[in-house]
């Protein structure tokens, strides 16, 4: 009984094939490759959108030096709580998740991958793992201490806009946030931006005089000749303030947005 019924579906699908290689024999030439052509074309167009829409990243990269409020902005992100101020921390925060100010907000709201890496030198190699994923990279600095970190923090940044190729060639934006800025002795931001332009400059300076060997893999900072300037950037650096203590985010909220899109 299994085998006749076997034989009956294996006769009616002869039967098919033939009747569909009839039909096909009666389509001229011309349009059977025009409709395999369209067939072809818009399962490669939907893979792509596919492909686009999955790798999009929606990572957004908090980096900085010990002590420039990194984690508190980390938690005022996510909670709107600055957890008393005072965090330590020695492995990275991570967290995907609706920023905590557009908790409010009706309809869908797309979460954000915030990462937020230690700033000891020791954990410099976690940081790079991170900073080509990124949608956007967000460097902190103590506007209160700012001057004694000046160097180091050039250094840092100096890092992410001209060591880091995969950072320069995906063009990923950079945001220098001012933290702090609610203290009365704390540097403007356009202040912090112009010493760290200079220490950047002399960076450079000092790079380019090592062997073509040792830069071979750097590009190019800067317009030769010329004083550094961050809007001579290959990838956009901006400038902004904030206070993680209070709770004043907004203009780095901003700047999640307009690389994370809601």
């Amino acid at each position: 009984m299994e085998r006749d019924g076997f034989e009956q579906l294996k006769n009616q699908m002869q039967e098919w094939v033939q009747e569909a290689d009839k039909l096909i024999r009666q389509i001229p030439e011309t349009q059977l490759y025009a409709a395999i052509g369209i067939v072809f074309l818009t399962t490669f167009l939907l893979l792509l959108v596919r492909f686009f829409k999955r790798t999009k990243p929606n990572t957004i990269v908090l980096s900085g030096l010990s002590g420039s409020g990194k984690t508190v902005i980390f938690y005022q992100l996510r909670d709107g709580s600055s957890h008393q101020g005072t965090v330590i921390s020695m492995e990275p925060n991570e967290g995907t998740f609706v920023l905590h100010s557009e908790m409010s907000k009706k309809g869908k709201i797309k979460p954000v991958h915030i990462v937020d890496v230690p700033g000891h030198s020791r954990l410099r190699p976690k940081l790079d793992e991170f900073l080509p994923q990124a949608a956007g990279i967000v460097f902190v600095v103590d506007a209160l201490e700012f001057l004694p970190n000046c160097r180091a923090a050039s250094e840092y940044v100096y890092h992410a806009i001209c060591d880091m190729a995969s950072v320069v060639r995906k063009k990923i934006s950079v945001l220098v946030l001012c933290n702090k800025v609610d203290k009365v002795t704390a540097h403007t931001k356009e202040f912090i931006r112009k010493q760290l332009e200079k220490e950047i400059d002399k960076l450079r300076a000092s790079r380019t005089a090592v062997s073509a060997a040792d830069i071979a893999n750097e590009y190019t900072l800067g317009v030769p000749d010329e004083a550094f300037a961050f809007s001579q950037c290959q990838n956009k650096v901006t400038v902004a303030e904030a206070s993680g203590l209070t709770g004043e985010i907004s203009q780095l909220e901003q700047f999640v947005r307009e690389h994370v899109k809601a």
